[in-house]
């Protein structure tokens, strides 16, 4: 079954969060809405700027333990070489 690993940003090169989930939908749904609270709620952040598709939930927390271990430049690098405008992906995920 399919999993994702994510970064969400407050702004373009703003407070950055990285989550693992089997329901990209949902999840950043809930982050969006305010309902995931905690440290997104706090600091604002809902955009979603990067996101990878890996074949299971164990792989995408691996991936998600090994991105948070990343100094910051190399998350934005990251980010950048992906979606160079930090455009916000929602709407490429296919929720409408």
């Amino acid at each position: 079954m399919a999993a994702y690993v994510y970064i969400l940003a407050s702004k373009r090169n703003g407070t950055l969060y990285i989550g693992a989930t089997s329901n990209l939908l949902r999840r950043v749904s809930e982050h969006r809405d305010g309902l995931a609270g905690g440290f997104t709620r706090k600091y604002g952040i809902k955009m979603l700027v990067y996101f990878e598709e890996l074949e299971s939930i164990i792989a995408a927390i691996q991936r998600e333990k090994t991105l948070k271990h990343w100094v910051r430049r190399w998350k934005l690098n990251l980010i950048e070489a992906n979606n160079p405008e930090w455009r916000d992906l929602w709407d490429d995920v296919g929720h409408g």
